[in-house]
């Protein structure tokens, strides 16, 4: 559901969630799918044989460069070194949100 229908649900503004959400998680909706993300993308690529077209598909990126600007822009570097980068660690699990 998205902010809109579930404002009306609720009978608030639409900001009204956002809001809360913020105050609660402490950053924005936009900002916290985005981290969770892109955590979910790291351990993606500790996957042997994982590319980053198919780690930005898993994601919800629609492609490989709308992926690698998030990815960028949150990590300072592209997510092709960070690929080598783990390859010797072990994988985990991304199981939840950060926060």
């Amino acid at each position: 559901m998205d902010g809109l229908r579930l404002a009306a649900v609720a009978g608030v503004s639409r900001s009204t969630p956002a809001r809360r959400f913020t105050a609660l998680v402490g950053d924005t909706p936009l900002a916290h799918l985005t981290r969770w993300r892109m955590a979910l993308a790291e351990e993606l690529l500790r996957e042997p044989g994982s590319t980053v077209a198919s780690v930005a598909r898993r994601v919800g990126y629609t492609n490989e460069f709308a992926f690698s600007t998030a990815y960028e822009r949150l990590h300072g570097t592209s997510p092709g070194p960070a690929r080598f980068r783990h390859a010797s660690r072990k994988p985990g699990g991304v199981s939840a949100p950060p926060g």
